[in-house]
């Protein structure tokens, strides 16, 4: 039994990475042709997009792993089913359910994997990325203010300075025009000038020193003399509208939690937000479970289509995961619309997939199988025949 089980477990494993491994290089793909326009705007090198989409990984694997796990369950019972394997250890007097050991000791691992991304990797990956983009924006885009160059990246803004000191970010004999008013221009120009930045609110400050501000407005001209004065730039503008806000998604476990207590920590007490947090808390703790519900629910799967091809299985498999990612998107959409409260429409995929798994592995262990699942193999036996 020992050997049946490390079996077993190196199968799942080997399918769990290559299916991993698939699907996240298809979404890493998919992403970067939906983010082509933000990296062709700014002067970001392969190395530093790897970074970036390195720091995504959690986010992905979040999405990844209860359907990764499903498929490595399914495609190992289907083909032990197929090559009667499943049949043999029987006739030696094995039952499924002694087989269960080492799918479920591995629906575990996956279970408990997915919640250490859900407390922590996540918004650890996710505050990275914001991090190093803002980083790369700063120093590498566009932006970076070279000495006696006019730089209009910023839409209606042109920047000028006569020298530049990226290291310290002083500039001297600068210049600003911001023509983002309507029916308006206003100049800024002063001798010094540094550049500030703020990577936790994504924001680019230019302070300037004993200068003049000219603010033309139809014929009219007015000139202010100041010791000190300040504008801050959003990065998001030049990051093609890329937002850094402090989205519910993007928070760790505990700081959902600790807004769900008191929502004065939150960066919004607006009802809308509060739902999209509570929902959120209850997204991190049944998704990982759905790793462990999805795996058993595979095996009676596996053992009911038994003699079905694997691309089939595959598409079964898929298709069977698409019920389920669908009644848990439905359950967050009314979550996040308050029509339900998440505590229930969140957990009902689970409990309805655990019901099912309990009782397939029931009928499989006994070798019968479901009425209504005999009738759509007998309809499929007579459309096999009639053709």
């Amino acid at each position: 039994m020992k050997l049946l089980q490390r079996q077993i477990f190196l199968e799942l494993s080997k399918l769990f990475g290559l299916t991993v491994s698939c699907l996240l290089g298809l979404i890493l793909v998919g992403r970067m042709l939906q983010l082509r326009s933000l990296f062709l705007s700014q002067d970001i090198g392969i190395f530093h997009i790897l970074q970036l989409f390195f720091f995504l990984t959690p986010f992905f694997l979040l999405l990844i792993t209860p359907i990764a796990t499903m498929l490595s369950v399914f495609l190992t019972y289907l083909r032990m089913s197929t090559d009667n394997e499943l049949i043999a250890l029987k006739a030696s007097g094995v039952s499924l359910y002694r087989m269960l050991p080492a799918p479920a000791l591995f629906c575990l691992m996956m279970t408990i994997f997915t919640f250490f991304i859900s407390f922590w990797g996540l918004a650890w990956g996710m505050d990275m990325f914001k991090t190093k983009l803002y980083e790369f924006a700063r120093t590498n885009s566009r932006f970076a203010l070279q000495p006696g160059v006019f730089n209009k990246e910023f839409p209606g803004v042109t920047f000028y300075a006569h020298q530049v000191d990226n290291e310290t970010g002083e500039l001297k004999f600068a210049f600003v025009r911001d023509e983002s008013i309507k029916d308006s221009s206003v100049v800024i120009v002063a001798p010094e000038a540094r550049i500030e930045s703020t990577p936790e609110l994504a924001e680019i400050r230019i302070t300037f020193r004993n200068g003049k501000i000219f603010r033309e407005s139809g014929d009219e001209l007015n000139v202010l003399r100041f010791g000190k004065y300040s504008i801050k730039l959003d990065l998001g503008k030049l990051l093609m509208g890329f937002t850094f806000e402090d989205k519910a998604k993007d928070m760790s476990f505990a700081r959902l939690s600790a807004i769900r207590s008191d929502p004065a920590q939150g960066p919004s007490q607006d009802m809308r937000f509060l739902r999209k947090v509570d929902t959120e808390y209850f997204k991190r703790l049944t998704m990982p479970v759905g790793c462990i519900v999805l795996g058993m629910f595979a095996i009676p799967i596996a053992y009911v289509f038994r003699g079905l091809k694997q691309q089939y299985g595959l598409l079964l498999a898929l298709g069977l995961f698409l019920v389920y990612y669908t009644m848990f998107s439905v359950g967050v959409s009314m979550s996040e619309s308050g029509q339900m409260p998440p505590s229930v429409s969140l957990w009902a995929p689970n409990i309805l997939f655990v019901l099912v798994a309990g009782i397939g592995i029931r009928y499989a262990n006994l070798e019968r199988t479901p009425t209504v699942v005999q009738w759509l193999l007998h309809l499929r036996e007579r459309r096999e025949s009639a053709a």
